[in-house]
């Protein structure tokens, strides 16, 4: 099996669908002979924030000289950034070693009469291999949907367990309450682990402490709300968090709450199983941390951003810092959006900062048309301009745009990989 081979069979079992449930990855990674057993993880959850927060821990483990994984989904532009060490892709041979193994223990689970696993099934067990094969020291493991029947629960131990900021996401898969969706992320709670949390509604907190205390974890919320902001502009945000100064790279006063996350993660790390990270790693890992797509700066003459912001609760992270950043220049907001995600909401938080739009279409089965979102548009009396093809999206806020100017693309990260691949090669 080569490359483009371990490709085509990894999305060929998209067709499988997107089911919750432990018993297909169990019996897999059993086949395989449980290589997530010979691993340390740090087990990610929640709905806003995960690959920020994964990103920065990972990258502090690394200054400290640990080899670190990080596995986080979806990708922007290759199959390959969803499973890295060291911040480096897994290389095409690697993959195609993993995949090529996956698929055989597979085709045995198929003659024993077990389900197809999904995409995401595979694409685990290949990255436990993967991490398994390089004995990594650590690894950071992002959840792919809820956490409780997520295929990377499949762990029996983690060292800390972290949730990130909880919304309404999935709701068909998680539930309708935000209570629910909490219950679900709880999950990935283990007994006699470490728990660190991002603030979150009392109901939500509750839900969290009582796993907790069920399971005998220790709960820590990071000091989130101690957070002073010292110097924020489009080079990144200087805080401070008790006593202490740090710089990120990252845009975003929420950027400042995830990184304090991190920082209680590895806190946890150092208090409960003495491992060493000094402070000038914790400083380092944080500056130099980056995360594609996550109100990054692709341009500045004019001004282009490009932000994933998919749901309410991160387009009202994006539509604070734009405000913040931008608020004396003309926005020309360029949407892409998937029809089942929280249109109208992400719509009256962002198009109140937006001078000029254009809609436009992800590439992805589950997109609203370009006319039905701009259509939607309509009620809130701004010049928009309807764009289906992505490129010609891209092309028309370039004409649009004088120098000074901003030019915000958002809505969908499916849209935001491609709009990233075009940018890349025509923005300076």
């Amino acid at each position: 099996m080569d490359y483009n081979e371990a490709i085509e069979y990894i999305h060929g079992t998209y067709k499988f669908g997107s089911k919750l449930g432990l018993e297909n990855i169990s019996v897999l990674l059993n086949l395989m002979g449980n290589p997530e057993k010979e691993l340390k993880f740090i087990h990610v959850a929640g709905t806003n924030g995960k690959g920020s927060t994964s990103s920065f821990i990972s990258n502090i483990l690394l200054e400290e000289g640990y080899d670190v994984g990080l596995f986080t989904s979806p990708y922007l532009e290759v199959f390959n950034e969803r499973i890295r060490i060291n911040g480096a892709n897994i290389p095409n041979g690697d993959l195609s070693e993993v995949v090529s193994l996956v698929k055989k223990k597979v085709d045995i689970m198929i003659k024993k009469g077990y389900s197809h696993p999904t995409e995401f099934e595979v694409v685990t067990a290949a990255a436990f291999e993967y991490y398994k094969n390089k004995k990594v020291d650590f690894v950071v493991l992002e959840v792919g949907m809820g956490g409780r029947l997520d295929s990377t629960n499949v762990i029996e131990d983690t060292l800390v367990s972290v949730i990130t900021p909880i919304a309404l996401d999935h709701t068909d898969y998680l539930g309708d309450t935000i209570e629910k969706v909490a219950f679900e992320k709880a999950g990935i709670i283990k007994t006699n682990s470490v728990v660190v949390i991002h603030p979150q509604k009392d109901s939500v907190i509750d839900v969290i402490a009582k796993k907790c205390e069920e399971l005998n974890a220790k709960l820590v919320v990071a000091p989130v709300k101690n957070i002073e902001i010292l110097d924020y502009d489009i080079s990144g945000t200087s805080f401070k968090v008790l006593s202490n100064e740090y710089k990120i790279s990252l845009l975003g006063e929420h950027q400042a709450n995830n990184a304090t996350v991190a920082l209680t993660v590895i806190n946890a790390l150092i208090e409960n199983y003495d491992i060493k990270v000094s402070e000038e790693s914790l400083k380092s890992g944080l500056t130099k941390t980056i995360w594609p797509g996550r109100l990054e700066i692709m341009g500045k003459n004019p001004i282009v951003v490009i932000d994933g912001a998919h749901n309410l609760h991160g387009a009202k992270g994006l539509a604070n810092a734009s405000e913040k950043l931008f608020s004396e220049k003309k926005v020309i907001g360029v949407i892409g959006i998937l029809g089942d995600k929280d249109v109208d909401g992400i719509l009256s938080e962002m198009l109140p900062i937006c001078d000029e739009v254009i809609v436009t279409e992800p590439d992805n089965p589950r997109k609203m048309k370009a006319e039905e979102l701009g259509e939607k548009i309509e009620g809130f009396s701004k010049k928009t301009y309807v764009e289906p093809i992505i490129k010609e999206a891209i092309d028309k806020a370039l004409h649009l745009s004088n120098s000074d100017d901003v030019i915000l693309f958002f809505g969908s990260l499916y849209m935001i990989g491609e709009v990233r691949k075009v940018l890349r090669m025509i923005v300076k």
